[in-house]
C-alpha cells in the first residue's frame, strides 16, 4: 500500500513532461515542507525545538520570508537566535584563545567553529523533504523493475537536470541487479544527453535570433529556453 502511495507523486511528476521530473518532484516537496512550517505547526512547541536547533538554510530562509506570515518567521528566528546566542557564549566563554597553546589550536578545531559549521549544515525544512525524496527514488527503481509502462514513460521523457541524472546514475547501483543497472545506465544516458543537447541547441539559437540577421526569423523553441536551461544545470524550476 505504501508502495502504490509513493507511485502517485512519481507517476505525476513523469506525466508533467518537464525538463526534470525529479526536480518538479523536490519543488512540490519544497512548497509542502514551508507551507507546514510557515502554518499554525510554528506555535507548536516540538517544532519549534527543532526549528531553535536546526535554524534554516540559505535558499529555505528566503522562501520563508517571501511567505506572507512575517511574524511567524519573526518569531522563529528570534527562538533561534536565543538559543544560538546562549549555546555560542557558553562555548566561548570556555574556549579562551589563552586555553591552548599555538600549535595545538593550530590542529585542534575550536568548538564555537565546530558549532557554527553544524549550525551550517543543518535546515529544518530540508530535513522534513530528504526522507520523502529518498523514498521517491527508492520508488522510481522499484517502478523502473516492475512496471513496463513507467519504464516507457522515463525512456521517453525530456530526461533530467545534470544533478538528479548523477542521483540515478549513483543509486542505481544500490537498487538493481548488475543487468538491470547497465540497462538502466543505457537509456539513462540517452535520455539525459538527447535533451540537454535538445535544451542547448534551442538557447543557442536564442542567442542568434538576437543577430540583427535573424529578425525575421521564427523564435522556434527558444522563448523560455532559459528557463530550461537552468533546469538542466542548476536542478532549479524559475516560477514566472
Amino acid at each position: 500500500m505504501g508502495e502504490q502511495l509513493y507511485t502517485i507523486p512519481v507517476n505525476d511528476a513523469f506525466d508533467a513532461e518537464c525538463e526534470c521530473p525529479l526536480c518538479l518532484m523536490a519543488r512540490d516537496l519544497e512548497k509542502a515542507a514551508i507551507e507546514f512550517t510557515m502554518g499554525p505547526s510554528y506555535m507548536e512547541d516540538d517544532n519549534r525545538e527543532m526549528t531553535d536547533k536546526l535554524g534554516f538554510c540559505p535558499k529555505h530562509i528566503k522562501m520563508m520570508y517571501q511567505d506572507k506570515n512575517k511574524l511567524g518567521v519573526a518569531l522563529m528566528l528570534n527562538t533561534h537566535m536565543n538559543k544560538t546566542i546562549r549555546d555560542m557564549k557558553a562555548l566561548a566563554e570556555k574556549d579562551t584563545p589563552g586555553a591552548k597553546g599555538f600549535l595545538s589550536r593550530k590542529k585542534d578545531k575550536s568548538p564555537v567553529v565546530s558549532y557554527i559549521e553544524q549550525l551550517e549544515s543543518t535546515c529544518f525544512v530540508c530535513q522534513r523533504i530528504e526522507p520523502v525524496f529518498d523514498r521517491y527514488i527508492h520508488t522510481i527503481f522499484h517502478m523502473w523493475k516492475k512496471d513496463p509502462q513507467f519504464r516507457s514513460k522515463l525512456e521517453s521523457s525530456k530526461g533530467f537536470c545534470t544533478h538528479h541524472y548523477g542521483m540515478l546514475y549513483d543509486k542505481g547501483a544500490e537498487h538493481l541487479n548488475q543487468n538491470q543497472y547497465t540497462e538502466f545506465i543505457k537509456i539513462l544516458n540517452k535520455v539525459y544527453f538527447e535533451n540537454i543537447e535538445r535544451v542547448n541547441e534551442d538557447v543557442s539559437w536564442f542567442i542568434d535570433k538576437h543577430d540583427y540577421r535573424n529578425k525575421e526569423a521564427d523564435w522556434k523553441n527558444s522563448k523560455d529556453s532559459i528557463q530550461r536551461a537552468i533546469i538542466k544545470t542548476e536542478h532549479t524550476i524559475i516560477e514566472e
